[in-house]
């Protein structure tokens, strides 16, 4: 098989966006109460970072209408999504006023808000957050964790959701 390496000139964004939705990643809800309200989105791009001090981080993109909301909550809440959130991700994904509808979740003390049935619910503040061209880096410092779930994770693949398969 030969590979043919590409120019930094064939790197439009749609060849782009293809080469990175190769590589599989899990799905989160990030959401909080704010003025009373619940405010969330859904974000593929979760990863742990560091155990001494605990952090993990997303991305968000800088032309995100929630995000401006999101971040003035005391606490941020982080839920791994499960194989079965598919429909709760699309909708966290659509009109704001809609993204929770039907959805069951718990508001911690700190405006934290985490989806009663996801695989792990993190309690987390904003430790720093970091431009990164047309997205923003948010290091999350995690004061607790809850491990709701033993099912299997959401996965986010090629633009579309998909799930592993139990182990052998």
């Amino acid at each position: 098989m030969t590979l043919t390496a590409h120019t930094n000139q064939d790197l439009d964004p749609g060849r782009l966006r293809a080469a990175f939705g190769a590589f599989p990643s899990g799905v989160v809800a990030v959401a909080a109460e704010v003025g009373g309200a619940p405010v969330g989105l859904a974000a593929s791009s979760f990863t742990s970072v560091s155990l001494e001090p605990p952090l993990a981080s997303f991305s968000i993109a800088n032309t995100s209408k929630t995000w401006p909301d999101l971040r003035r909550a005391r606490h941020l809440g982080v839920t791994v999504l499960a194989a079965h959130h598919g429909e709760v991700c699309r909708q966290l994904a659509g009109p704001v006023e809609h993204r929770f509808d039907g959805v069951a979740f718990t508001v911690r003390e700190e405006d934290a808000l985490t989806l009663d049935d996801g695989l792990v619910r993190f309690d987390c503040t904003i430790h720093d957050e970091v431009v990164a061209g047309d997205h923003t880096i948010v290091l999350l410092r995690v004061h607790a964790i809850e491990h709701a779930d033993t099912s299997l994770p959401l996965v986010f693949h090629r633009s579309g959701f998909g799930r592993l398969s139990e182990s052998a």
